[in-house]
C-alpha cells in the first residue's frame, strides 16, 4: 500500500514542486495517499455540490474525544475543544492571548523553526532552554531551565513528540517541567501534532500527567501528520482553563478567520473514526524505514544514526563532513538543515523518512556520494 506513491510533481506540491531536480525528504508531509475512507468521504462530500458555510457538527467534537479516549487514554470534555486551522497558528494565537510584546517566551531547541519565528514576529523575546544531546539520545535540562526563568518568563511552548530530535518525553520528564512551570506561573504550549506517530511506546497527552496542569496548560493537535492532510489546514486546541479558553478564543474571533472549512471537517471526523487500522499499518512502514535508514547510514558512512521514539522524521548527525547539507544537495537530495533548527542543530540534517522504500532507497544511493 505504501510502496506505491502517487507522482506529485506538478501538483503545486511545497515539498517536491520547489526544487524539482531533487529529491524532495525535508518539509515533514508524506508522500502517502490517504485511507480510502477518507477519500471516499471527502468523494462524497465533493458531489454533493454546495459547498456553503459550514459548521462543526457534534459528531465531530465526538470523534476527537473518542480518538483521544481510546488512543492516548485521556478524556477530554466537549467544552474543551477550539478549532484551529492548525498548531503554528494555534502557537501564535496563544502567544497572542497569553503574553504582551516584550514577555520573555521559553524554547527548547533544536527545535522546529516556526517556534522562534512566531515568537520573534510578535514581538516576544526568545529564550533559549536547549536539549543535553549525549551519543544521539536528548534530554531536557531542567537546571538550565530553572536559571533561564525570571518574572519576565510568561510561556514554554513544548514540542511532544519533539520535532527533529525524536523524543516521546517520559511521564516524569513532563511531570517535572510542568511543576516547574506551574509554580512559576509559566504557560505551557504544547505542541503534540506528531502524537500519533509513536513507535514502540506511549504518547503522554501533557494535560494528561497532572490535573494540576490544567490551570496553566493548553495542548494544541491535528490529525494533519498522522493521516497526511496538512493541505486541508484542520486542527483543534485542548483547553480545560476556561479562563484561558475564552482569552484563546476571543484572540481566534478577533482575526475573523471563518474556521469551518468543510473538507477538514469532514477528512478529521473521519479519520479519527476509521483511521486506526491505516494508521497501524503506516507505523509498521515508517519504522522499516527507519532502520533502512540506519543500516544503510551506518554502514556507508559510517555515521551512528539514532532511531526516533516518535515522528517520522530522521535527525541525522553529519557533523563530521564539512557542508552536509549543501554537499547532500549537491548530490541530489533535499534534507533540513540543522542550523535552521536552532542552538544546537549545527551539523545535523533532518529526513523525513515518509516516502516508498524507492525514493528512500535511491536517495540514500545519492547521499552515499557524498563521500567520495
Amino acid at each position: 500500500m505504501f510502496n506505491n506513491v502517487p507522482n506529485r510533481k506538478g501538483t503545486n506540491s511545497f515539498k517536491w514542486d520547489l526544487k524539482p531536480n531533487v529529491l524532495p525528504l525535508w518539509v515533514a508531509d508524506m508522500d502517502f495517499e490517504v485511507s480510502e475512507e477518507i477519500k471516499e468521504a471527502i468523494k462524497s462530500r465533493v458531489n454533493h455540490g454546495v459547498y456553503g458555510y459550514t459548521f462543526r457538527p457534534k459528531s465531530y467534537y465526538e470523534a476527537i474525544i473518542n480518538w483521544f479516549r481510546n488512543y492516548h487514554a485521556f478524556d477530554i470534555k466537549r467544552e474543551w475543544i477550539v478549532p484551529i486551522p492548525g498548531v503554528v497558528p494555534g502557537i501564535s494565537f496563544a502567544i497572542q492571548a497569553f503574553t504582551l510584546p516584550g514577555d520573555k517566551i521559553i524554547i527548547q531547541p533544536p527545535v522546529y523553526r516556526p517556534f522562534h519565528e512566531v515568537v520573534v514576529e510578535l514581538g516576544r523575546r526568545l529564550i533559549y532552554n536547549k536539549l543535553i544531546e549525549s551519543d544521539g539520545y536528548y534530554k531536557m535540562d531542567f537546571e538550565d531551565l530553572e536559571n533561564k526563568i525570571d518574572k519576565d518568563v510568561k510561556m514554554l511552548i513544548l514540542c511532544s513528540p519533539h520535532n527533529p530530535v525524536g523524543r516521546v518525553w517520559k511521564e516524569e520528564e513532563l511531570k517535572r517541567l510542568g511543576e516547574i512551570c506551574l509554580r512559576n506561573n509559566i504557560i505551557v504550549v504544547s505542541d503534540e501534532i506528531h502524537a500519533d506517530i509513536v513507535y514502540k511506546r506511549k504518547h503522554n497527552v501533557f494535560l494528561g500527567v497532572n490535573e494540576k496542569f490544567f490551570k496553566n496548560s493548553i495542548v494544541l493537535t491535528s490529525p494533519n501528520k498522522s493521516f497526511n492532510i496538512a493541505g486541508l489546514q484542520s486542527g483543534n486546541a485542548i483547553i480545560p482553563n476556561k479562563c484561558l479558553r475564552e482569552r484563546f478564543e476571543k484572540i481566534i474571533n478577533s482575526q475573523h478567520l471563518g474556521l469551518s472549512n468543510i473538507f477538514a471537517i469532514v477528512a478529521t471526523e473521519v479519520a479519527y473514526n476509521y483511521g486506526r487500522q491505516w494508521l497501524e499499518k503506516l507505523l509498521d512502514y515508517l519504522y522499516q524505514n527507519v532502520l533502512l535508514v540506519k543500516e544503510f547510514l551506518e554502514k556507508e558512512l559510517n555515521i551512528k544514526v539514532s532511531v526516533p521514539e516518535g515522528t517520522f522524521l530522521m535527525w541525522l548527525d553529519f557533523r563530521k563532513f564539512d557542508d552536509a547539507y549543501n554537499r547532500v544537495l549537491n548530490a541530489g537530495v533535499w534534507l533540513n538543515d540543522g542550523k535552521d533548527f536552532g542552538p544546537g542543530g549545527e551539523g545535523f540534517l533532518r529526513m523525513n523518512i515518509a516516502t516508498s522504500r524507492e525514493i528512500l532507497n535511491e536517495a540514500l544511493k545519492r547521499i552515499k556520494s557524498i563521500t567520495f
